[in-house]
């Protein structure tokens, strides 16, 4: 158990740190004109997020688990999700937030992971919300949070993001 307290303070201390560099960028590029597009679904992503730290938490503690059986292939996918995440957040700087946040004038990133894919970090996310559970056999959490995230991002997020791009262009 102390592993699974260890990987969950991570990347709990992971996020915060995250949601202040968002709150840093959004400001800075408020200040330059930016404008937030998409705003009325960002409680919804968030709240996803808290519920399913709670919902690994009681699983993994109510089941009294330890590591999963595959733990190791878990472990490996989250470790690369990891990479990933660095990865896209380096590459978009100062334009990386967790609310969609455009800048008319900016041009839309295509370095990185971002040459070959529309959304990394999207992908990041599913990796995560799918593995981490898995990796200490909260197959529950890992069912009940892959699907709601795919139905948010798929139907909401993703959308919203790529009208507030296409606005930009235009």
């Amino acid at each position: 158990m102390t592993f699974f307290y260890l990987l969950v303070g991570f990347v709990t201390i992971q996020r915060l740190l995250e949601v202040l560099y968002a709150k840093s960028n959004e400001r800075r590029m408020k200040s330059q004109g930016a404008i937030e597009a998409g705003a009325e679904h960002y409680k919804w992503i968030v709240l996803l997020h808290v519920l399913f730290f709670v919902s690994l938490t009681a699983e993994v503690l109510f089941h009294q688990q330890g590591l999963g059986p595959a733990w190791l292939v878990f472990l490996i996918v989250f470790l690369i999700a990891q990479v990933l995440r660095v990865w896209a957040l380096a590459s978009l700087g100062p334009y990386w937030n967790t609310k969609i946040i455009v800048l008319p004038g900016a041009q839309k990133v295509k370095r990185g992971p971002y040459r070959w894919l529309p959304h990394p970090n999207y992908i990041v996310v599913a990796l995560e919300i799918a593995a981490l559970p898995l990796l200490f056999g909260a197959w529950r959490t890992a069912l009940i949070f892959t699907v709601a995230n795919a139905l948010l991002l798929l139907l909401v997020r993703i959308p919203a993001e790529e009208n507030a791009l296409q606005e930009l262009k235009e």
